[in-house]
């Protein structure tokens, strides 16, 4: 095509025809995917857990056809020699591959989580050194609601200045490619409870007996009822681990020192409690 003087090379009516063409499509199915997820935010609309989970999951297996058809469609409009496909394919991958390897590893790690249910949206976890509430899962990122640390691993980084588990207000994104290289800690999946210590040092000659009957009953009182918890969080992580029936009460264990008797409560409680 000339053009103000210039010879534009590729420029020219089919492919003029194409990128409008491309607009088009991709106006289509973003607008439709935008349409969609505002439907599902429109007909469910609770705000109990189940629901919730409900409506990720459907915005995501939303999200996921609409990449899969814009790619697809995409293709299909520039490239019509099945050969010609292949062969630009095969070396967009090879090119994506090493100048994104990050991107690449990311998009990979989103499908690692979604396949193998590592965490969901509403999950407290820990993934790469940050520890707090799932927001949003990307493609590329996780959005968590960050918590502070417990005073015992307050030297850990980045340093927090919130002693408690409590949230800090920042919100942090997080490579989905830290899935791969760090452990995934996953405070809700399978057992959403957590066990709390408390340790109380007394002397010698101290009513020991007295003491523990004060932490149970504290505990008792304070942690979560284990009778109110369902069946089907204990039998779930037995039955998909193997593991033993786990002993849910409270119970006080005694560490002997060199200058007193410490006693440390060990109880029960929901992740969110």
């Amino acid at each position: 095509m000339h053009f103000l003087g210039i010879d534009w090379v590729g420029v020219n009516a089919e492919n003029g025809r194409k990128l409008l063409l491309s607009l088009i499509f991709i106006a289509v199915i973003v607008g439709g995917g935008i349409g969609l997820r505002a439907l599902v935010g429109l007909v469910l609309n609770r705000t109990d857990h189940s629901t919730l989970q409900t409506k990720f999951w459907t915005r995501q297996g939303i999200s996921l056809l609409a990449a899969v058809l814009l790619v697809l469609g995409l293709l299909s409009i520039w490239f019509n020699d099945p050969a010609r496909l292949a062969t630009a394919f095969g070396l967009m991958s090879a090119g994506l591959a090493f100048a994104l390897q990050q991107v690449v590893t990311s998009v990979a790690g989103y499908f690692v989580i979604l396949r193998g249910s590592t965490f969901t949206v509403g999950d407290r976890i820990t993934m790469g050194g940050v520890r707090g509430d799932v927001l949003r899962l990307g493609f590329i990122q996780t959005t968590i609601m960050e918590m502070g640390q417990p005073p015992a691993v307050q030297g850990s980084s980045p340093a927090m200045w919130v002693r408690s588990r409590q949230f800090t207000g920042r919100i942090v994104t997080v490579s989905n490619a830290q899935i791969f290289s760090e452990p995934v800690f996953n405070y809700t999946r399978d057992f959403p409870f957590i066990w709390e210590e408390m340790s109380i040092p007394i002397t010698y000659e101290a009513d020991r007996a007295k003491v523990e009957a004060i932490m149970l009953a504290a505990a008792r009182r304070h942690g979560l009822d284990t009778n109110a918890m369902t069946d089907d969080a204990k039998t779930n992580l037995q039955d998909r681990f193997g593991v033993e029936p786990i002993d849910l009460e409270p119970r006080v264990f005694f560490r002997i020192t060199d200058n007193w008797l410490e006693l440390t409560v060990r109880f029960i409680l929901g992740t969110h409690q």
